[in-house]
């Protein structure tokens, strides 16, 4: 067993003397995690690198916080999380290219339960416009390619829920459309489809003949005449 050890150890040094001197050839700084993974790694550009656990204390009364994600060429990218100093989970946020993007949830610090969903599109902030395919909320399947002028931010784009923190019930919704606030489309098409319209669009199929409205309005407040309309049993 002795012999095991000390090979093992040996192949460890060996490990980190090779490799050593090749990561600080590559990485201007970086941390070895206690998993002994490579964390907060900064590249000779200084852009941020890979994954990254990034700490903030409180200060001035604002609550500290721990958040562990990717970088890619100092951007965040795909799924960061966010922490309380206490382990608490916070937020699960997705970015790209640094910016929002997609579904991102956050926690009540008080009952862990999700407080609000909010959603996100990001435009690439390398273009000064970018070129985005939006699902037409009216037919589902169907897009439309719009062309969004980049001012260096994510926009609004989706459904926003807003949750009660104790009783997980939805108490708020919202729908965003390229960051403007727009009406709920499911209600929309609700109402399209609802009982009170189909009663008028019948109303409006069913229409009198402009003779007969005619005739009514002329003999409106007057005894009701009986009309001839063809049938038998006069």
């Amino acid at each position: 067993m002795k012999k095991i050890a000390l090979k093992f150890s040996i192949v460890v040094f060996i490990t980190f003397f090779i490799a050593g001197p090749l990561m600080a050839q590559q990485w201007k700084s970086y941390v070895i995690g206690v998993k002994g993974d490579t964390l907060n790694r900064v590249d000779k550009k200084d852009k941020k690198q890979g994954k990254w656990v990034v700490r903030v204390e409180s200060l001035r009364g604002e609550p500290g916080y721990e958040e562990e994600g990717v970088f890619v060429d100092g951007r965040k990218e795909e799924t960061w999380r966010k922490y309380s100093l206490m382990g608490d989970l916070l937020a699960v946020e997705n970015y790209k290219w640094g910016l929002k993007d997609g579904s991102n949830l956050y926690y009540s610090s008080l009952t862990g339960n999700v407080a609000i969903e909010e959603s996100w599109l990001a435009i690439n902030p390398d273009k000064l416009y970018d070129t985005i395919d939006v699902e037409n909320v009216d037919d589902p399947g169907h897009f439309t390619r719009v062309i969004i002028k980049n001012d260096g931010s994510s926009l609004k784009h989706g459904t926003w829920k807003y949750y009660d923190p104790t009783t997980g019930f939805v108490t708020k919704t919202e729908f965003y459309h390229l960051g403007k606030l727009d009406t709920d489309p499911l209600a929309k098409a609700a109402s399209t489809d609802s009982p009170t319209s189909v009663k008028k669009d019948a109303a409006k199929t069913s229409s009198k003949p402009k003779e007969v409205e005619e005739f009514e309005k002329q003999n409106a407040g007057k005894k009701k005449v009986k009309v001839r309309d063809g049938a038998t049993g006069y």
